[in-house]
């Protein structure tokens, strides 16, 4: 087998055994990359390659060498490097690192170096892994498919290059997939890590809100935004989560709650384990422009039928599933969504302005108020704009109470709804709440690109969680029949993140001998 086909755990070990070296994983990860990526995306690029990945804007090769040899030399020297050294990993385009172009995938970032490093990338050198680059995403995170990016080529799907790798942790999901690095840090902001690793193949999780630091995260929804591991097995999600969780000085939003050991109970199983399931995550709504109602259409057969297997595999292996389970305001979430985000996302982008730092006109000002305006006509695209006017329009004076403040009320009736079903004296009492991850695989580029109310009903099975704060992962669960991946996700309560990742392990372990975890990525075929 290729190293760069090998998990985090596995070449973990490798080289702790020195069976391996972090310079030869490192090499094999960029031979990889050279293999199936293709031209890194760039501020105006061809959109039209339908061959490659194009998972990366930068390929930080000599900085990922130089971390390598150092773990090296310090396994050498009879040192412990940390539990993932010498493993590879890349980072997704939103998190500063020192001395690194660091562009959100945005015109307007196009020449920020950041001189600082982001927490969770600063905690996953410090545990040796080695950083490969920064892969590319939805302008500021904006997009379910990847494709809003200023960075062309955009992300394809290593499954099948025609379609989208999902978005915004896209590029994330599919380097991963592909093989180019064990593991990838994303952001989770509606469903940005589990969407791309459901269209992807791979696992994703989004942890507790404030689990894991956001300091050097450039920010979209503060209050909804999450930072979190993608791999391809659950051990190895697991380790990063060791990793990359707990309290941060340098953020007070960051829990002070005590970390776990995620790895230490893995493979106990889930035996009395009380598992959910609700027909509220059964269908999607959507709001009929023609009746002024809300509507609702069930999930395709194979999407139900793949969380009725994984059902089916947990009660297998001693969970109890409790079917019937309300969760009445899901189909809410995506508008509260629609109005939350916007706010948070136009308050957040007022800092670009050509001031003080990133992108500035070369045409000349009349006055301050022209730099800006000119500024961000310029550097910012139709995702970012969009968003600046619908936050202003749903939070100004006069229609803040009917439309922000309600979106906030139905942001508790969300969280009611979590408590409720996993309330250890309630009527449910769930470890946790299992559903897909999305309504369909992964869909053909250019589908339902700008259509924005569309694209977003992509993230409506995972939105709530992010309302609600609460910790969710996603993991592999079939093919389609046109195969592409198919994601199941399961949900829990706050820091019940050693439950999930045990929940999923249990699944994992039950379905290692199935045929389509043998299948690969068509991009991997040959290579």
């Amino acid at each position: 087998m290729h190293l760069a086909d090998l998990s985090a755990h596995q070449l973990a070990e490798l080289i702790r055994k020195k069976e391996i070296s972090a310079v030869e994983a490192t090499e094999a990860a960029l031979e990889r990359i050279r293999a199936v990526d293709g031209e890194p995306g760039r501020l105006d690029g061809p959109r039209g390659d339908v061959e490659k990945v194009h998972a990366f804007i930068t390929v930080s090769e000599e900085q990922a060498r130089t971390q390598a040899k150092a773990v090296d030399e310090r396994l050498a020297k009879g040192e412990v490097p940390g539990p993932l050294a010498g493993v590879p990993y890349t980072v997704k385009d939103i998190f500063a690192v020192k001395d690194v172009l660091s562009t959100a995938a945005s015109r307007i970032l196009s020449n920020f170096v950041a001189p600082y490093t982001a927490t969770p990338v600063e905690r996953m050198n410090a545990a040796g892994a080695v950083m490969l680059g920064k892969v590319n995403l939805d302008e500021f995170t904006y997009g379910s498919s990847n494709e809003s990016s200023a960075y062309q080529p955009a992300p394809r799907n290593p499954w099948d290059p025609t379609r989208v790798p999902g978005g915004s942790s896209g590029g994330s999901a599919a380097a991963v997939a592909a093989g180019e690095g064990a593991l990838s840090l994303g952001t989770d902001t509606a469903g940005s890590i589990r969407q791309p690793a459901a269209f992807c193949g791979v696992v994703g999780m989004k942890p507790t809100y404030g689990r894991v630091s956001r300091y050097g995260l450039i920010a979209f929804g503060s209050s909804l935004d999450c930072p979190g591991p993608v791999a391809r097995t659950v051990r190895d999600t697991a380790m990063m989560m060791n990793v990359i969780a707990g309290p941060d000085k340098h953020d007070s939003t960051a829990a002070a709650t005590p970390v776990a050991d995620y790895t230490a109970a893995l493979e106990e199983g889930v035996k009395g384990m009380r598992i959910g399931l609700s027909s509220d995550y059964d269908k999607i709504t959507f709001f009929n422009h023609e009746t002024g109602e809300m509507d609702s259409q069930p999930l395709p057969k194979e999407i139900a039928d793949a969380v009725l297997r994984a059902a089916d595999k947990l009660s297998d292996a001693g969970a109890r599933i409790v079917e019937g389970v309300p969760m009445p305001h899901t189909r809410y979430g995506i508008p509260a969504y629609f109005v939350i985000s916007r706010v948070e996302a136009a308050s957040n982008l007022h800092r670009f302005d050509g001031v003080k730092y990133g992108h500035r006109t070369a045409l000349k000002p009349k006055d301050l108020r022209d730099l800006y305006r000119k500024t961000r006509a310029e550097g910012f695209g139709p995702q970012p704009k969009l968003r600046i006017l619908m936050g202003m329009y749903v939070s100004a004076a006069q229609y803040s109470e009917q439309y922000y403040h309600r979106a906030l009320q139905v942001r508790s009736l969300i969280r009611g709804d979590f408590d409720a079903a996993f309330d250890g004296n309630g009527a449910h009492k769930l470890d946790a709440l299992l559903t897909a991850t999305t309504p369909t695989p992964a869909f053909p580029v250019g589908d339902i690109y700008g259509d924005s109310v569309l694209m977003q009903y992509a993230d409506q099975l995972t939105v709530p969680a992010n309302h609600a704060g609460v910790p969710a992962i996603s993991l592999p669960a079939g093919l389609s029949s046109e195969r592409l991946p198919l994601g199941v996700q399961l949900i829990g309560p706050d820091f019940s993140e050693a439950t999930l990742l045990r929940t999923a392990r249990a699944f994992e372990a039950a379905t290692e001998g199935e045929a389509w975890r043998a299948e690969r990525p068509a991009v991997l075929a040959g290579v």
